[in-house]
């Protein structure tokens, strides 16, 4: 009897310990909340605006003949690493154009939570792309030895404007870097355009140069999180781009950038493998990722939208297909934008909802962190050196000294503004395909649910939570979050 109740007092003691732990962290509760509901939508005026305040009600079984969202708060994913956009030297170079008081504007519509979206991540450059005035180096041509490394290029327009995002942003934002192309004279090409690949004999040179650029940033208080090994390695472009195969990325990382960081004490410093379109991410993957020397330097993969969206080929099971085969490693949207200029299309309302749909389905395929391209160009999409010019979800008319709002940079900032720095992604779905939904737990017990609605006609629809519901009405291709 005694062994018994020896037996019978250890149980007891494990479940009150069980308990105690599960009562410093409950779980979501819908007791007591009211849902804040918050609206962009086209046709109208409503631009992240507040349209609701709505109560929990005991929930009913669902109708076949209704529209519901499901979100089970107890089944949780990835953490969410942030949200934000690149600050390419375009982006400084208009920003430096602006008033003191409409830079002030811009840098609060991004960065602060309260008057803006909240930005909380940043991408830039390494070396010029695109996206600059003209192709620069930060060495004189020839020097394999990095003697004449410097970044003072970089002072007068970009890393200004970095400091200001960090500032306005609370003094943090997670800061992450790719180069376009080496130098012409480590390239099987001889020129930083038009592809080429990176020769062998250089690839130390290459890897030492990720190193003194880090290094140089962090000098100028500019801590840098990670970094991609290549922007776009399967594209030949007409500006700056170099190839690497799969097998070329996997050995440069393990002989090379992966042990040169560690052995420069930068081995904290993540390395962003791909960097490129959803199309091909699984054969990276593979590659890179079944090779243990190779692997173990890599946090995850980065990938792109360009792969053929015109087309309808979106590819977000490729997506979800590397996170099911590769879950200890992590999954980053590193840049998308709309293409092909047209200042005719400043309001077109599909470029919101590109965002909206690219957005919902990367993060329910394990996405943690999601990049835009440029935060902001002029009135032509640039400048660009080789006119390949874009959209942003904020223009700068130059001669005006106006900046123009997209409907991209409200869809945007239903996810930026309301999702908080390591929530927690949580089981969502929709009973119609009209509505895309994502739902993600916050760390102040909040849950915010992104809803989205593609079609034609205002949609009523069940948010059903547990034994808990609420009605809500959004309207024609809108977008919605929900703050409970």
């Amino acid at each position: 009897m005694k062994k018994n109740s020896y037996k019978i007092l250890c149980l007891l003691f494990t479940f009150s310990a069980f308990a105690q732990q599960n009562k410093m962290k409950p779980g979501f509760t819908t007791t007591e909340k009211k849902i804040t509901v918050y609206t962009t939508a086209e046709n109208s005026k409503l631009r992240l605006t507040k349209t609701d305040n709505l109560d929990f009600v005991t929930a009913h079984q669902p109708l076949e003949t209704e529209v519901s969202i499901f979100v089970e708060p107890k089944k949780t994913f990835q953490s969410f690493m942030g949200i934000g956009g690149a600050i390419t030297d375009a982006s400084a170079e208009v920003y430096a154009t602006l008033s003191k008081e409409k830079q002030k504007e811009f840098l609060n519509a991004y960065y602060d939570k309260q008057k803006g979206i909240g930005y909380s991540l940043l991408r830039t450059t390494i070396q010029s792309s695109d996206f600059s005035s003209g192709s620069y180096s930060y060495i004189e041509e020839g020097d394999k030895d990095l003697k004449t490394f410097s970044i003072d290029h970089d002072r007068q327009y970009r890393i200004p404007l970095i400091k200001e995002a960090i500032k306005t942003a609370g003094g943090k934002l997670m800061t992450y870097v790719a180069p376009w192309s080496p130098n012409a004279f480590m390239k099987s090409n001889k020129n930083v355009l038009k592809g080429g690949t990176l020769l062998p004999e250089y690839y130390q040179t290459w890897a030492n140069f990720y190193v003194k650029f880090i290094k140089a940033y962090e000098k100028e208080g500019i801590p840098i999180w990670g970094t991609s090994i290549q922007n776009e390695p399967m594209a030949v472009q007409t500006w700056e781009s170099c190839i690497y195969t799969a097998e070329a990325e996997r050995d440069f990382i393990k002989n090379f950038l992966g042990p040169t960081l560690k052995k420069e004490k930068l081995g904290d410093v993540k390395i962003i493998a791909w960097d490129h379109n959803r199309d091909l991410m699984n054969y990276r993957a593979n590659v890179i990722y079944s090779d243990p020397e190779a692997s173990k330097y890599v946090w995850g993969m980065g990938f792109h939208w360009y792969e053929n969206w015109s087309g309808g080929a979106l590819m977000f099971d490729n997506v979800a297909k590397v996170n099911e085969a590769y879950p200890d490693k992590g999954l980053m949207f590193t840049e998308g934008c709309i293409e092909k200029f047209d200042a005719a299309k400043y309001q077109f309302w599909g470029n919101g909802e590109r965002y909206g749909t690219s957005m919902i389905n990367d993060f329910n395929n394990g996405t943690a962190a999601w990049t835009d391209w440029n935060i902001l160009l002029d009135q032509n999409g640039g400048p660009n050196h080789v006119g390949n010019f874009c959209f942003s979800p904020i223009h700068a008319d130059t001669t005006t000294g106006e900046l123009i709002y997209t409907p991209s940079y409200y869809y945007i900032g239903h996810f930026s503004k309301f999702i908080q720095l390591n929530a927690v992604r949580v089981s969502t779905a929709a009973s119609r395909s009209n509505l895309l939904s994502t739902s993600f737990l916050n760390t102040d017990g909040t849950m915010a649910t992104i809803v989205m609605n593609q079609s034609n006609k205002e949609i009523k629809y069940n948010l059903i939570i547990g034994t808990e519901q609420t009605v809500v009405k959004i309207p024609a291709h809108a977008i919605q979050t929900l703050v409970y």
